[in-house]
């Protein structure tokens, strides 16, 4: 398959904005492009739309990547039955409370880890002096829609890709990233494509790197320390949970977004595909892609569709914004949401009321192609900032 038209694919068209449109269109006429696709949940953002997915030669744009660079998804499924959520609901807040932080909230003594000796920190200037903010916000989780939730998960039937029995079981779902670190990156090397480039106002959102540049490669040796570091707060997070709860998880499933990754596609061109708030759905990949608040969240395995550069959507997608929600959506309107949804909400607001999104079983059905369901997560007391 060779990549050459300026041809796209958007999967749920009838449910995406205009503007989100006009800005992958731009973003598929950079010379660097080869191509893309639309997912499902897409929305405007920074640059390429979150949702965008765009695959380019020899080049990283790092607003393509995005800001919270290896934004995750990570799902623990432990032995305990649902019942456990009621049982110890008290003991379950308290340790949301105690085992957690958002935004700028950290822990008073700091988490001892492999990823504080990466030798990115002495070989790349710029990043020394994010070490100390990347060392004290290690294992907290972002503000906006970043969660902790305690649910269940349903598995209707075996598959060899998670190895869990059909049966319901108590589970941790988390979605959270790189924390400010992530978000200098991008904007340290965006300005210096810029530079480069010549490139002012919103075009430089998609100021790109050569991969084979100084520049492009510390941007890109910064990006995998950003999406290791990720993978570390939500294994902290977990670990703290399980171990205050009394649990050992039988299986940890997680998938990244806001990523860039080196592929081949099947005509044997090597390109390297953005996944801007977008899941890896290669027919080896599996992950979780979540709703909101009150709705379930799908644990997937991908098709391999190249016709979406193998992926999917990252999750549900906003209908409006955070600010527009803060202004039209009432307090009462949520808390009526929560309690139809048998939902306990430890902080948030109604700029993430499940009303702001995407009904995320339209969202799935636009991607029946890309990824097969393979099991649920529901969630029954979710942790915000």
């Amino acid at each position: 398959m060779k990549l050459k038209s300026p041809e796209y694919k958007i999967y749920g068209a009838e449910n995406i904005d205009s503007e989100t449109i006009h800005q992958m269109e731009a973003a598929m006429k950079l010379p660097v492009c080869v191509g893309g696709a639309l997912m499902a949940d897409a929305h405007v953002g920074y640059g390429l739309p979150i949702g965008g997915v765009l695959a380019t030669y020899n080049a990283v744009i790092p607003y393509g990547v995005g800001m919270d660079i290896g934004c995750r998804m990570c799902l623990s499924v432990f032995a305990s039955s649902p019942g456990k959520i009621d049982r110890d609901r008290e003991k379950i807040r308290k340790a949301l409370h105690s085992e957690t932080r958002f935004g700028l909230g950290v822990f008073s003594e700091h988490v001892d880890h492999d990823i504080l000796d990466r030798k990115e920190f002495h070989e790349i200037k710029f990043l020394k002096s994010l070490k100390d903010k990347f060392a004290e916000q290690l294992g907290t989780s972002g503000h906006g829609n970043h969660f902790v939730d305690v649910g269940y998960v349903v598995i209707d039937k075996y598959s060899d890709d998670i190895k869990l029995i059909p049966g319901e079981y108590f589970a941790i779902l988390s979605h959270s990233g790189s924390r400010n670190f992530g978000a200098e990156v991008c904007k340290h090397y965006t300005s210096l494509a810029r530079k480069k480039l010549e490139l002012k106002g919103q075009a430089g959102y998609l100021a790109w790197l050569d991969i084979d540049s100084q520049e492009g490669q510390e941007y890109w040796a910064a990006m995998l320390l950003a999406g290791d570091y990720s993978h570390a707060n939500h294994r902290i997070i977990h670990s703290r949970l399980a171990h205050s709860l009394g649990e050992e998880p039988l299986i940890i499933i997680e998938n990244h977004h806001n990523f860039a990754w080196e592929e081949i596609l099947d005509g044997g061109e090597k390109v390297i595909i953005h996944r801007k708030g977008a899941t890896p759905a290669g027919k080896e990949d599996t992950g979780i892609i979540p709703g909101n608040m009150v709705s379930p969240a799908f644990i997937v395995k991908g098709k391999g569709n190249e016709e979406s550069l193998n992926s999917a959507s990252h999750g549900a997608g906003r209908l409006m914004s955070r600010n527009k929600a803060r202004k039209v959506i009432l307090d009462a309107a949520l808390r009526e949401s929560l309690r139809a949804g048998g939902v306990d909400l430890i902080g948030g607001g109604t700029e993430e009321a499940p009303s702001v999104y995407k009904n995320i079983y339209d969202v799935m059905e636009y991607q029946k192609d890309l990824v097969e369901i393979l099991g649920l997560f529901y969630p029954k007391i979710v942790r915000m900032e």
